[in-house]
């Protein structure tokens, strides 16, 4: 009995004592924090859409992107690099949540623009959450001359717009993937037949190779019945090469276009060559993104 008393004695003090090591611990401000996980992805793009990640507070991301034309050119076009479609643009942080950006591309002389919103992080600690969840919501106006002058053409049709929710989790420190539900716009269309808004899903993902290299895929999938003329499923796989502040994106895909109407809606040949006629060719080509950060602004207490 008195055995049992004070083994019962010491683990009231031992109990004691922890409670108030605790209590002085968060007095000392070491309480238990929020681990939040950090680059599920290198940049704010996989390859043609966005990722999960944003740039960060007060940085500037500035974006030169090429997309060339089928390597099935041979020499005489030296495999499709004697044509490219270019993207230039700038995205900023707002805050830790918010960023937008602009940007203008070669094809259709579109000029796009996005705001993503970040609505929940992936965290462990305090605060336990299993995935992250951004909003992305983008538009574009195609500034080439309409085809028809003669047509009563409006401002209307050379508008499109795109609403997307960005679902990712990090599992390790080399697999990341992401699932990217889009809604696409289209106020003006090619038939009657055709549906303005167009409902896609996206999956994407990420494995790191070394510390600076990373392998990505990125496809997007549309089903049947909304798009009448002749597409493909965006496709596309690369690798990223980080180098300081830059990141190199070096890619192959079956599209040249890289706002979210032209890659999921227009992309119009395939990964494989086709025998028959009636099906589309093979549309591979290589592509890059270049992103180089600067520091506009500095978070408050580092100046």
């Amino acid at each position: 009995m008195k055995r049992i008393l004070t083994l019962a004695l010491a683990i009231l003090f031992c109990s004691q004592w922890l409670s108030a090591q605790d209590d002085l611990l968060s007095m000392l401000g070491e309480e238990k924090t929020t681990d939040y996980v950090t680059a599920s992805f290198k940049t704010d793009r996989i390859i043609n859409g966005h990722s999960i990640e944003n740039t960060a507070p007060g940085v500037l991301d500035f974006k030169i992107s090429h997309r060339f034309g089928p390597v099935r050119q041979s020499v005489y076009d030296f495999f499709g690099l004697d044509g490219a479609t270019i993207r230039i643009g700038f995205d900023y942080g707002i805050t830790n949540r918010l960023m937008v950006g602009i940007g203008r591309n070669s094809n259709e002389k579109i000029f796009d623009g996005f705001l993503k919103y970040r609505i929940l992080r992936q965290s462990t600690g305090k605060r336990n959450m299993p995935v992250s969840l951004s909003y992305l919501i983008d538009g574009q106006i195609k500034t080439v001359k309409f085809s028809d002058s003669e047509r009563d053409n409006k401002f209307s049709s050379r508008l499109f717009y795109t609403h997307q929710l960005l679902l990712a989790r990090k599992f390790n420190n080399s697999l990341t993937l992401q699932l990217m539900p889009t809604l696409v716009h289209r106020n003006l269309v090619a038939t009657p037949e055709d549906k303005n808004d167009v409902l896609a899903m996206g999956i994407g993902g990420r494995i790191k190779l070394t510390k600076r290299v990373a392998f990505n895929a990125e496809y997007y999938y549309v089903p049947d019945g909304q798009i009448t003329t002749n597409f493909a499923q965006s496709l596309s796989v690369g690798v990223d090469i980080e180098t300081g502040g830059h990141v190199f994106q070096l890619h192959f895909t079956n599209t040249n276009d890289m706002t979210y109407k032209g890659f999921i809606t227009e992309t119009q040949e395939d990964w494989f060559f086709k025998n028959d006629e009636d099906r589309l060719l093979s549309g591979i080509r290589f592509g890059f993104n270049i992103s180089r950060v600067f520091t506009v602004k500095k978070p408050k207490g580092l100046e």
